[in-house]
């Protein structure tokens, strides 16, 4: 590289860093109460007692995903259970603690959060608030004490994934970030499988996570707002392929390459990105090419390919009803390791088993500040139109 070539790669570089960082700015956004998601069926009758030594949990923020998924799934959990809510609507509070037999003391607003330090059956809070709001209330949470589970993705930067890590060092708390699909037993099979070199020599990975958004506008869906979700789908439903991506391959890229697009006049557009594709190059010589989009027809699927056989998931990362096919020389097999709704409630006892008993946590802050890390050489390759050279640990060469 001539001094001249140099000059340049490094101020297309430095022009991309700050393009990648621009997708995280914006109006700091604020925890709020948000009406009744629609379709929530609550308990008939409050849970049992918990069982002694169980994790008292408060979740954070009461939306879709916490009344749907996560609190429902706490009932298959043998070793957790709900103490606490916090939400900024205070009907909602109020119906959500009678369902779930929280007591109105454990009922706790944006506001007077802090109070929960003196409450000692929450040992733990499960942060499910949009993306821009995980640095700060997990940041809020270590100062009361408790440990943390957090949503994905981690956080809008790097920066902020690094704020929280050094919180939890200074509460001596455990930080995990809720990578539920290490828990599932369809990709944990795959994880066996390409471990396992039951497809030989790992070639080629293919991930795509795409559906198509409705009517919406950054004031109307959380999603679209890049205050609070960064880029758009990259961060929501494509961190599921860049992480099928890591977990298949067993490595850090080395190099990767992307581009990103938004149409023109769509104001479901107006501050993220419509379309992401990334092609990342490992040390081994395998490939991965990881495409998202809110744009597209709905689809939801990983695909491994070896030098002996290869490995499909469609559905891949869903919340039940995952597939996986194994093709090895002329066999054909589909495979079925176990109920993939498992994976909410051994995530939840996973982090109460490290706080019971130590054991080291699969999905750490670490696992996060890598994933964000390389989202962010992400948006830098796709605003510089260059492949970026990546460190083991995520951060861009140069």
């Amino acid at each position: 590289m001539t001094r001249r070539q140099a000059i340049e790669a490094g101020a297309a570089t430095a022009a991309a860093v700050a393009a990648s960082s621009a997708l995280a700015q914006g109006a700091q956004p604020t925890a709020q109460g948000q009406p009744m998601p629609d379709g929530v069926t609550l308990p008939a009758s409050p849970p049992p007692a918990p069982k002694p030594g169980s994790v008292g949990f408060a979740i954070i923020g009461l939306g879709d995903y916490a009344l749907k998924q996560i609190m429902p799934r706490f009932a298959q959990s043998g070793r957790c259970h709900i103490a606490a809510l916090v939400s900024g609507n205070p009907e909602k509070l109020a119906r959500v603690g009678e369902a779930y037999g929280v007591p109105p003391e454990a009922r706790y607003s944006y506001d007077d959060f802090a109070a929960i330090a003196a409450n000692p059956a929450v040992e733990a809070v499960y942060i499910i608030l949009p993306t821009g709001l995980h640095a700060e209330w997990a940041e809020r949470a270590f100062a009361a004490g408790k440990h943390v589970m957090c949503e994905k993705p981690m956080a809008l930067s790097a920066a902020e994934c690094e704020r929280m890590i050094a919180a939890s060092e200074r509460a001596d708390r455990k930080l995990m970030i809720g990578y539920r699909c290490h828990f599932e037993p369809y990709n944990r099979a795959a994880m066996e499988l390409t471990a396992s070199k039951a497809l030989g020599d790992l070639r080629l990975i293919r991930t795509e996570h795409s559906y198509r958004l409705g009517p919406a506008t950054p004031a109307t869906n959380w999603r679209i707002a890049r205050a609070q979700t960064g880029g758009g789908p990259l961060e929501d439903y494509g961190i599921y392929g860049l992480q099928a991506a890591l977990y298949l391959s067993g490595e850090m890229p080395e190099r990767l390459s992307a581009s990103a697009w938004r149409p023109e006049g769509d104001p479901r557009f107006a501050e993220v990105f419509a379309h992401v594709a990334v092609q990342m190059h490992f040390p081994s010589g395998t490939v991965a090419q990881v495409v998202t989009s809110y744009d597209s027809a709905g689809i939801n699927m990983v695909e491994a390919r070896g030098t002996t056989g290869s490995l499909r998931m469609h559905p891949a990362t869903g919340y039940g009803g995952n597939t996986l096919v194994l093709e090895t020389g002329n066999e054909r097999r589909a495979m079925e390791p176990g109920d993939p709704e498992v994976q909410f409630a051994a995530m939840l006892d996973h982090l109460a088993a490290a706080i019971r008993d130590g054991t080291a946590i699969f999905t750490p802050g670490e696992m996060g500040l890598r994933d964000v890390r390389l989202m962010e050489a992400i948006y830098a390759s796709a605003a510089s139109g260059r492949s970026v050279a990546l460190k083991p640990d995520g951060t861009m060469r140069g």
